[in-house]
């Protein structure tokens, strides 16, 4: 695992030398865009729309527009100068404060941190600390020119530190559009929705979660290399257009029940009433009955 950053964490009196490792990484395809006559990769040119020239990379500043067509220009000298001064490679913890008490919104990036050298007591002793108490610490680091605020806390056997958004960073929920205030619910719709929610819990497993579309996107492009292009992928099911909100809880709830033990009859799914049902559907359900009962009287 290649090591990102090196440094210390600091609570108190005590610092701890740590190493830290990037704990996500990207599982994204990367596509490249080509000319379509030749498929050669598209460059892009540094040009300036003003004086309609391509530039070099020494003719390029960093600038920051105050005014719309008005910017101050900064040099690499005047940000290396702020950067020095904030950047001290420390993680320093600053409070400690329970888990439940910062909203998930408010997290960015993880890590994973390790002992730097004669470090393993130390990281041992903060680890072990933190799993008592229970508690997580609030910290500040600077990463690549950026002052961030970051929580650190256990994860299986490892510390981790976890970037977390400013307060200023997190947009005011007053300005999602359209979203009521207070909607009379009727007290069935409710208790049926609650009863599809305790349904549907369990526990959380995420070796169970796919990323559909990547694993669709990688299977197109190996079929593509091995110039295998006649087969097609199955077309889904359309979806069915519930009427009313106490139908689609209805139906959900019969979909998600746990088949009853052997001996036991089953009870019939209830369907979802759909609109703009046609023929088609209905000729398939007889199609469908039918091969089922030609499949039982072949067994017998």
């Amino acid at each position: 695992m290649h090591t990102m950053w090196k440094g210390s964490i600091s609570f108190g009196l005590v610092n701890i030398p740590i190493k830290l490792y990037a704990a996500t990484e990207d599982k994204d395809i990367k596509l490249r865009t080509l000319h379509k006559k030749c498929h050669t990769p598209i460059q892009y040119e540094k040009k300036c729309p003003n004086c309609d020239e391509e530039i070099s990379n020494d003719e390029i500043v960093k600038g920051y527009e105050y005014v719309k067509g008005k910017y101050v220009v900064l040099t690499d000298e005047e940000l290396k100068e702020i950067k020095d001064e904030h950047e001290d490679k420390t993680v320093e913890i600053i409070d400690f404060v329970k888990m439940e008490d910062i909203d998930p919104i408010y997290f960015n990036r993880s890590y994973f941190i390790g002992p730097g050298e004669n470090g393993g007591k130390a990281y041992g002793l903060l680890r072990e600390s933190l799993n008592k108490s229970g508690k997580i610490g609030i910290a500040e680091i600077t990463i690549r020119s950026k002052q961030q605020l970051a929580i650190v806390r256990v994860y299986q056997n490892c510390i981790v530190m976890e970037t977390v958004h400013y307060p200023d960073e997190v947009r005011n929920v007053k300005e999602v559009p359209s979203v009521p205030e207070q909607v009379d619910v009727g007290s069935k719709e409710l208790e049926t929705a609650i009863m599809l929610i305790d349904q549907l819990t369990t526990t959380f497993e995420p070796e169970k979660y796919k990323d559909d579309y990547r694993l669709a996107l990688q299977e197109l492009i190996e079929r593509k290399v091995n110039q295998d292009e006649g087969k097609t992928p199955s077309e889904a099911a359309p979806r069915q257009n519930v009427v009313d909100l106490m139908s689609a809880l209805q139906a959900s709830i019969e979909k998600t029940k746990k088949p009853q033990a052997k001996g036991k009859a089953t009870p019939k799914t209830q369907q979802p009433k759909v609109v703009g049902g046609d023929d088609t559907n209905e000729k398939g359900t007889e199609a469908s009955t039918a091969k089922k009962t030609k499949t039982v009287r072949k067994k017998a």
